[in-house]
C-alpha cells in the first residue's frame, strides 16, 4: 500500500472466544518433533462467503465457542517443558483471539481489486511475545463486506497446525455452525509421530534434506532481509488444465494429478536449477493411516531432481513418480533427523530454522477439504474462494496448489517469491497462454 492510500479493511473490535466445555485441570499437549521443525513459519488462511441468513457475526461466534470444545489445544497457551525445554500446550481454556472488522467494499469488488498485501488484512496476526502465557497462538478474524458477505481469516504458528489441520478446523466450525456431525473430528496423538527406538541416520533422504535445511538455516537471515517476498494468486479453470495436459501430451492418472502438471509449469518458469523441494501430506500414506483430523503437522519435504530442459511434461511425470514412490521409511527417517537436528540446535543455542527454503518448494494441497466448510445450507453456503499463505518463506520461494470451488480439474496456485520474480511470473506469456485469473497481486 502506497502512502496516502486509505485502508479498506478496518478492525473495529477484539475479543476472546472460549470453549463451551471446560477442559480438565492440568491437561497438556506436547508438540511433536515435526511441529517444532515449523517454528520459523506461520500459517494464514482466508475463506470468502457470500451473504446468507446464517452468516451473521453473533451466530459465528457462538458456533466458534462450540467447536473449541473439541480443540482444547487451540484455546491453550504455549509453555516450555520443564524436562527438555520443548514446547507444550497448557490446555487452560484461555481462548482464541477474535477480531471483528469491516471492509469498505463489496465482496465481488474485493476479489477483483484487492492486492496480496490487502488480503493479509483479513487474517490478523500478532507475533509470539516473550511471555507466552498471555499470547494467543490462534487469531480468527471475521470481516463483513458492504454487501453483507464475509471473510473468515485464521492465523497461527505453523508449529500448531499444518494447512490440512487448519482447514479441517474451519470445516469443523462450519459443521458445528449447522448443528451437524463433525465429519473429521480432531485426533490428538503427538507420540504417533515420534522417532523409533533405532534411528537410521544414514538414510539417503536425510542426507539430501539435511543439506538443504543446513543451507537454509545458515543463510536465513540474509535471505529474509535481502529478498522481499511478495505473493500472487492464479485461478486455473478445468478447461485451462485440459489445454495444458493436451499441449504436453499428458493424461491424468492416480499418480499424475493437476498438482504435478502445475508444479512443473511454474518450475519451468521460475526455477534456476534442476533441484527443488516437494511438500506432501502423509496422513493417509502410512501403513497405519492417520485420521484426516490428526492435529499438528504431517507434511513431508523431499528434494527432487528433474531436467527442466526436458519440458513440462517430463518434469510433471518426474514429480508424479517421486511422490508415488515415497515410502513410510522416508517419513520416519525425516522425523528422526528432525529430532537429532533439534538437539544439535539446542547445543548451539539456535531455536529455529526455515523449512520452506532455500530451494523452491512446491506444496501439494489439492487434497484439502476447504470447500466443504459450508456455514449455510446448500450450495450458497460454500466458500467462493479460499487462500493459503505461509509466513517465514526464504530463499527461492513457495508455490502452493489448492482446489477451486469449480468441479473438475480447476486449481488455485498461490506463489510467494521475490518481488521482482513475482512481477515477472505475473506477466509470463507461457503461463498466460492458459488464461488463469490473476488475483491478489
Amino acid at each position: 500500500m502506497t502512502a496516502g492510500e486509505v485502508k479498506r479493511v478496518k478492525e473495529v473490535a477484539k475479543s476472546t472466544s472460549v470453549s463451551m466445555t471446560p477442559v480438565r485441570p492440568g491437561k497438556t499437549y506436547p508438540l511433536s518433533p515435526l511441529d517444532h521443525a515449523m517454528a520459523a513459519h506461520t500459517l494464514h488462511l482466508v475463506f470468502y462467503y457470500k451473504a446468507g441468513p446464517e452468516m451473521e457475526e453473533d451466530k459465528l461466534k457462538e458456533s466458534l465457542s462450540d467447536v473449541l470444545s473439541h480443540y482444547p489445544a487451540m484455546a491453550g497457551r504455549l509453555v516450555r517443558g520443564e524436562k527438555d525445554g520443548n514446547w507444550v500446550v497448557k490446555c487452560n481454556d484461555a481462548g482464541v483471539r477474535v477480531v471483528d472488522a469491516k471492509a469498505g467494499v463489496t465482496l465481488e469488488r474485493w476479489l477483483e481489486t484487492a492486492t496480496a498485501e490487502e488480503e493479509m488484512d483479513l487474517a490478523h496476526w500478532e507475533p509470539m511475545v516473550e511471555n507466552t502465557s498471555i499470547w494467543s497462538p490462534f487469531y480468527i478474524q471475521i470481516t463483513e463486506f458492504e454487501d453483507k458477505a464475509y471473510a473468515i481469516g485464521l492465523s497461527c504458528p505453523h508449529m500448531h497446525a499444518d494447512p490440512t489441520c487448519a482447514m479441517l478446523f474451519i470445516k469443523a466450525w462450519s459443521d458445528a455452525h449447522r448443528h451437524a456431525c463433525i465429519i473429521n473430528p480432531p485426533f490428538f496423538h503427538p507420540p504417533g509421530l515420534r522417532s523409533r527406538p533405532l534411528p537410521n541416520p544414514s538414510s539417503p533422504l536425510l542426507s539430501s534434506k539435511s543439506n538443504s535445511i543446513s543451507h537454509s538455516s545458515s543463510s536465513s537471515s540474509s535471505s529474509s532481509s535481502s529478498n522481499n517476498i511478495s505473493s500472487a494468486t492464479f485461478l486455473f479453470s478445468d478447461s485451462s488444465l485440459k489445454s495444458l495436459l493436451s499441449d504436453h501430451h499428458l493424461t491424468l492418472s492416480p499418480q499424475l494429478t493437476p498438482f504435478s502438471i502445475l508444479a512443473a509449469l511454474f518450475l519451468s518458469r521460475i526455477a534456476t536449477g534442476n533441484t527443488f523441494t516437494v511438500c506432501t501430506d502423509f496422513r493417509k500414506r502410512m501403513h497405519a493411516p492417520l485420521p484426516h483430523g490428526f492435529y499438528g503437522n504431517a507434511m513431508h519435504f523431499s528434494s527432487v531432481t528433474a531436467e527442466l530442459e526436458a519440458g513440462v511434461g517430463n518434469v510433471a511425470e518426474r514429480i508424479a513418480a517421486h511422490v508415488a514412490g515415497l515410502e513410510e521409511e522416508e517419513y520416519w527417517s525425516a522425523i528422526e533427523w528432525v529430532e537429532e537436528e533439534m538437539m544439535m540446535m539446542k547445543k548451539k543455542k539456535k531455536v529455529e530454522f526455515p523449512v520452506y527454503g532455500p530451494e523452491l518448494t512446491c506444496v501439494n494441497l489439492e487434497h484439502v477439504f476447504g470447500y466443504g466448510a459450508v456455514f449455510d445450507e446448500g450450495e450458497k453456503g460454500k466458500p467462493v474462494h479460499m487462500s493459503c499463505r505461509i509466513g517465514g518463506v526464504v530463499g527461492e520461494g513457495v508455490v502452493v496448489v489448492l482446489p477451486t470451488p469449480e468441479e473438475g480439474m480447476g486449481r488455485t496456485v498461490v506463489i510467494s517469491l521475490r518481488e521482482d520474480l513475482t512481477e515477472r511470473i505475473c506477466r509470463d506469456e507461457v503461463i498466460a497462454k492458459y488464461e488463469p485469473v490473476l488475483m491478489f497481486h
